[in-house]
């Protein structure tokens, strides 16, 4: 029997994969809480909008953006999908809040070459300033230094910070360069300069990036069954997704997948132990012993790091190593149209000294939605405790939502709806030197014999691309 722990995303994704493409005989999902899904959570407001408390939309691009659609197309969820092209304005305007004052972000090449407000100078700049900058070998470092040497102390403080925040509400000085930018930090490490290195590598790949467009990409329709939805996603020029009545549905349409499959999904259901002998695994979950051959974790690498303590205190060390940050969501709900204009929304520098991370416009995903306007406020992240404190009321955080949106946003209306919720240790925070910790864990493993793979947001990537990827992965290696 295969034991996967977590049901979240990437350990029903995990399990998805060891049916449908491992076609492993016997597999068993635990989940400690009450629900599937782990920060996917979708609610509604009493008029039906939606509250998203987690992630809301995916990008279609590269390599896992095409193996989630993928999935999304074997889960026949294809129905249901919100589709937001490039063209559209949550796509094409984002926002930060600087100086007490939102600045558009370009979006076009023409924009590059225009001052911006933002920066009091022309994106292009940025070229002209890495190709004078020293090149400085080192094996990693924080993305902030990085930007900062090549790019300029604005690029760093005023775009990358407020980037960082809004990925995995982290703060920049602290996150490594290969979280976001490793192949800009492996261009300069290569070639000097990363506008050197790009040019080498364009000219070594040039061949490949030729546009390759055949009749089938171009002519046929998007009805026609034999286009797959990734190939859909690349001739529509889709810039994110999302499901109509939230996210939540796609791991509600996969947890029911497995049941069909013959999964057991075990909620309520705690492991509190591993113990991995010579032919078998032991588990104690809610103070039971169990068997089985194999393991995959999906669980964040501290609460791995638990129950691995007793028996591998080395690599528990490694697992406990990985930080991760608390964050506070405030989804709120204004009668009518309360906003200024049509964006996906904006992000706040941590330089600004507020306690909002950024502010997402829900509302503008829907087609000439004017009833009602949807807005999620972020708060916290790494400075959770400076600004809240261990245990904030949901009074306090309605509060500085509210105060935030009506400093930056003008807006003075009282919310019709809202709901308040502390998404503690909810993102992991890719830390200096993490690719390096990561490999040692594997390493670990590997080396003992382990019948363990991991997976999850706490180790190759905090999107839902990422950690479904990584529950593929993961599948591979603990059966190969």
């Amino acid at each position: 029997m295969t034991v996967i722990l977590g049901g979240g995303i990437s350990g029903l994704s995990a399990a998805y994969y060891a049916v449908n493409k491992a076609r492993l005989a016997s597999v068993a999902l635990l989940e400690a809480s009450d629900r599937v899904g782990g920060w996917i959570r979708s609610r509604n407001s009493p008029s039906g909008a939606v509250f998203e408390q987690g992630p809301r939309t995916i990008r279609p691009d590269g390599p896992a953006g095409t193996n989630t659609l993928n999935m999304v197309e074997d889960l026949q969820l294809t129905d249901k999908l919100i589709r937001i092209r490039r063209s559209h304005p949550i796509s094409s305007n984002k926002l930060i809040y600087s100086e007490q004052a939102l600045h558009l972000l370009p979006t076009s090449l023409k924009g590059f070459f225009k001052t911006i407000s933002l920066l009091d100078r022309p994106l292009i700049n940025c070229l002209w300033t890495d190709l004078r900058a020293p090149k400085v070998s080192k094996e990693d470092e924080s993305i902030y230094s990085f930007v900062q040497r090549r790019l300029g102390q604005d690029i760093a403080d005023r775009i990358i910070s407020p980037i960082i925040c809004g990925i995995c509400a982290g703060d920049a000085r602290q996150i490594s360069v290969n979280f976001i930018l490793k192949s800009l930090f492996e261009a300069e490490q290569k070639h000097g300069s990363i506008m050197k290195g790009l040019l080498m590598s364009g000219l070594k790949k040039s061949s490949k990036l030729k546009s390759k467009k055949t009749k089938e990409d171009t002519d046929e329709s998007a009805e026609n069954p034999r286009i797959t939805l990734a190939r859909i996603a690349r001739i529509e020029r889709w810039a994110i997704w999302s499901l109509q009545g939230g996210l939540e549905q796609l791991p509600l349409a996969l947890a029911d997948n497995l049941v069909k499959r013959g999964v057991k999904i075990e909620t309520g259901t705690k492991c509190e132990r591993l113990t991995f002998k010579e032919d078998r695994v032991e588990l104690l979950v809610n103070g039971d012993m169990r068997e089985c051959s194999r393991v995959i974790s999906s669980l964040p690498a501290k609460n791995l790091a638990e129950l691995l303590q007793e028996q591998h205190p080395a690599l528990s060390a490694e697992l406990r190593a990985i930080p991760s940050v608390t964050v506070a969501v405030a989804n709120l709900e204004f009668s009518g149209n309360v906003l200024p204009l049509q964006a996906f929304g904006f992000l706040v520098p941590p330089n600004e000294n507020l306690p909002l991370l950024g502010v997402i416009f829900d509302s503008c995903m829907a087609k000439e939605s004017t009833a009602s306007t949807v807005l999620t406020v972020m708060m916290g992240g790494a400075w959770f405790e400076k600004y809240f404190g261990p245990n904030p009321t949901e009074e306090q955080l309605l509060k500085t939502a509210t105060d935030g949106l009506r400093d930056i946003l003008y807006i003075t209306d009282k919310p019709v709806a809202h709901h308040i919720a502390v998404l503690k240790d909810c993102i992991p925070q890719y830390v200096v030197g993490h690719d390096q910790r990561v490999k040692r864990i594997h390493d670990y493993i590997s080396a003992h014999k382990i019948p363990l793979a991991v997976c999850g947001s706490s180790y190759q990537g905090v999107g839902i691309n990422d950690v479904i990827l990584s529950a593929k992965q993961a599948v591979c290696d603990v059966v190969k």
